[in-house]
C-alpha cells in the first residue's frame, strides 16, 4: 500500500478534510469524506444518497495536497452518508456552552443524562462520529461515572 497509517489534512469547517484511511484488508485506500451541508429542517426522504461525481474534483485538489502525484482519473466513487453534527453553519443547534470560533457555536458531540432531564438511567449520546468512536473507552468511563450505581 501507497500509505502506512492513515493522514488527516488540516480540518475544514465541519469535518476533518479528506484524509486517507487505509482499508480492514489493507490492500486499498479510502479517500475523504468531503463536506455538503443539507438545508436545515431537511428531512430524511429529501437526501439522495447517489453519489454525485462531479464533487470528485474537489477530492483530487484536496488529495494532492498531501500526495501530488495522484494520477488524474484513478478515483472511483463510493458512497454517500450523513453524519451527525449539533452545529451548521447557518444556525447552532445546541442549548449547552461550546467554544466559539468566528461568531459560530462549535460542539463536537454531547452526553446528556439524568442530571440533565431527570429520568435515572438514560444516557443521550449526540452527535458522535469519528473521533467520539476513538474516545469510545473514555466516554463509557464517563457514563458509567454518571449512572447511578
Amino acid at each position: 500500500s501507497l500509505f502506512h497509517h492513515l493522514i488527516y489534512p488540516v480540518p475544514e469547517p465541519g469535518g476533518l478534510g479528506v484524509h486517507a484511511t487505509i482499508d480492514w484488508g489493507g490492500v486499498g485506500i479510502k479517500f475523504g469524506p468531503d463536506v455538503e451541508w443539507l438545508k436545515p429542517g431537511t428531512g430524511p426522504d429529501e437526501i439522495s444518497y447517489n453519489p454525485d461525481p462531479r464533487r470528485g474534483d474537489k477530492f483530487y485538489g484536496e488529495i494532492r495536497k498531501y500526495w501530488p502525484d495522484l494520477p488524474s482519473g484513478s478515483l472511483g466513487v463510493d458512497y454517500v452518508g450523513v453524519r451527525p453534527k449539533l452545529s451548521h453553519p447557518t444556525t447552532s443547534l445546541s442549548t449547552e456552552s461550546g467554544t466559539t470560533s468566528g461568531g459560530v457555536k462549535f460542539e463536537d458531540f454531547r452526553i446528556v443524562g439524568p442530571k440533565t432531564h431527570g429520568i435515572p438511567g438514560l444516557i443521550h449520546l449526540f452527535g458522535i462520529e469519528s473521533p467520539g468512536l476513538t474516545s469510545s473507552m473514555a466516554i463509557a468511563n464517563y457514563i458509567k461515572e454518571i449512572l447511578p450505581t
